[in-house]
């Protein structure tokens, strides 16, 4: 990405490159000391597999969220937006897009029944984007989605975030607040005439340094808007924070995080943050973004990974299989973390058909092999590209992976597996299977049934240790 003049300095990792966020190293994780925050993370390590949703009036485009409004990230975010050149112009078209949000064939409801029928156990959205749109009913702005310039204010279901978190609440998902530290709107943060003047990046337009009552008035806004979210929405298990670049040491962008979310704390004791790309004491969670760590991380971490191509809504996007999605999850799941896998809703309000067909198929596998799944923890050798393996007190779960459905399925296998075995059985069948101890593994038989023409997603391996 290219950097303009008041870029970070050069010994200062890049923490944003065409939009994908690095993640911290395991290192720089820290251990709460708060024992009921550590019992918390437990509990996000078993669920395994949350709906992440990048949603607001930019979908109307069907074009990347927000990135488009800064001139240092236009190399990348801008291809689409052939049809002006003005870029001033743009934004002002981009920012008055809330005039012309009104998705009136939103149904929440449906929505959580699709993600708690299908596997997903916990759910995250984007309560404001670095575009500074708020999809709750904020005091702080009329940039919102019950402000009086966008349309969807008179609907029943016009405050977003309460009729989401509510639904997915009353099917028994945790619910992750995203929110952006950055905001792009508020003139407090991209403040017009200041020293950057037209040409803007993800930065503030000035610097907070020389300018610290207005950053100051930035903080209030952030600390109050935050607040309204941990305090009017009901139970929050964890508030995502991105923009990363918006830190102490960063050229003067301290919002003073541990401030509000420790206040938070007072009514949320349970509250986890995830301070993306910081690391410290408030990224409880490290975040992977579009990829997946090249090893197991012993440590609560979460890959967001998208069902098509881009986070947000798009015309064309085409979406995963089933099969790709679960070896997508089993890779994570294998290494130690979680997946969130992203759904950009349309601008009407619905679901794109194709991710929901997906989403359904990876359902159905989840619903014979979750057990594999959800609240498992890792083991040796974890990933190896054919086979991921996870366990759960004296089980280990080996899961084959078959790359394509015309990939041979053999009635003999070696599982790669030195680990402790006194019964295999297969997921699915019920059956249980003789083995042999070879110095490659464990050689077993696969009933006649489960040898077909078509390789299936995988095969699942049931390894009791003890009898």
């Amino acid at each position: 990405m290219s950097e303009s003049k008041d870029a970070l300095p050069d010994q200062e990792e890049q923490v944003v490159e065409s939009g994908v966020h690095n993640f911290s190293k395991e290192e720089e994780w820290v251990k709460p000391e708060d024992p009921l925050l550590n019992e918390r993370l437990e509990w996000f390590k078993d669920q395994k597999l949350g709906l992440m949703m990048h949603w607001g009036p930019y979908s109307q485009l069907g074009l990347v969220e927000s990135w488009a409004l800064s001139d240092d990230d236009g190399d990348w975010s801008r291809n689409d937006v052939d049809w002006i050149d003005d870029m001033e112009q743009f934004k002002r078209q981009y920012f008055d897009l809330n005039k012309t949000f009104n998705p009136i064939r939103f149904e929440p409801e449906k929505w959580a029944e699709l993600a708690a029928d299908n596997g997903f156990k916990y759910f995250l959205f984007t309560t404001k984007h670095h575009d500074g749109f708020c999809m709750w009913d904020t005091h702080t702005t009329d940039y919102r989605i019950t402000g009086p310039d966008t349309p969807f204010h008179t609907h029943q279901y016009a405050d977003i975030c309460r009729e989401l978190f509510d639904a997915f609440r009353a099917k028994g998902l945790g619910i992750s607040a995203y929110f952006s530290k950055a905001d792009w709107h508020t003139p407090y943060y991209w403040a017009p005439g200041m020293e950057r003047g037209r040409h803007m990046w993800r930065g503030p337009s000035y610097d907070p340094e020389q300018y610290p009552w207005m950053w100051e008035k930035f903080v209030e806004f952030t600390h109050e808007q935050i607040m309204e979210l941990l305090t009017k929405y009901g139970r929050i298990e964890c508030l995502w924070l991105d923009a990363g670049w918006v830190r102490a040491g960063r050229r003067g962008q301290d919002i003073r995080l541990g401030e509000v979310v420790e206040k938070a704390r007072k009514t949320q004791p349970w509250l986890l943050a995830a301070d993306r790309t910081v690391g410290g004491p408030y990224e409880n969670i490290v975040t992977p973004e579009q990829t997946i760590p090249d090893r197991p991380m012993n440590i609560p971490w979460e890959s967001c990974i998208t069902v098509g191509n881009s986070f947000a809504f798009g015309f064309d996007d085409r979406y995963k299989t089933a099969r790709q999605l679960a070896h997508i999850l089993l890779e994570v799941v294998a290494k130690g973390g979680n997946l969130a896998l992203n759904v950009g809703p349309q601008p009407d309000g619905r679901l794109p058909g194709g991710a929901v067909r997906s989403i359904k198929e990876l359902g159905a596998w989840l619903n014979v092999y979750g057990e594999g799944i959800y609240g498992t923890r890792i083991c040796g050798p974890y990933f190896t590209g054919a086979w991921a393996f996870t366990c759960k007190a004296d089980t280990t779960y080996a899961f084959r992976l078959y790359k394509n459905e015309k990939e041979p399925v053999r009635q003999q296998t070696v599982i790669p597996y030195t680990g402790s075995a006194a019964r295999i059985e297969l997921v699915g069948t019920g059956g249980r299977l003789e083995f042999n101890r070879t110095d490659e593994g464990l050689l077993v038989e696969l009933p006649q049934a489960a040898v077909t023409e078509q390789a299936p997603i995988t095969h699942v391996f049931r390894l009791i240790a003890n009898e």
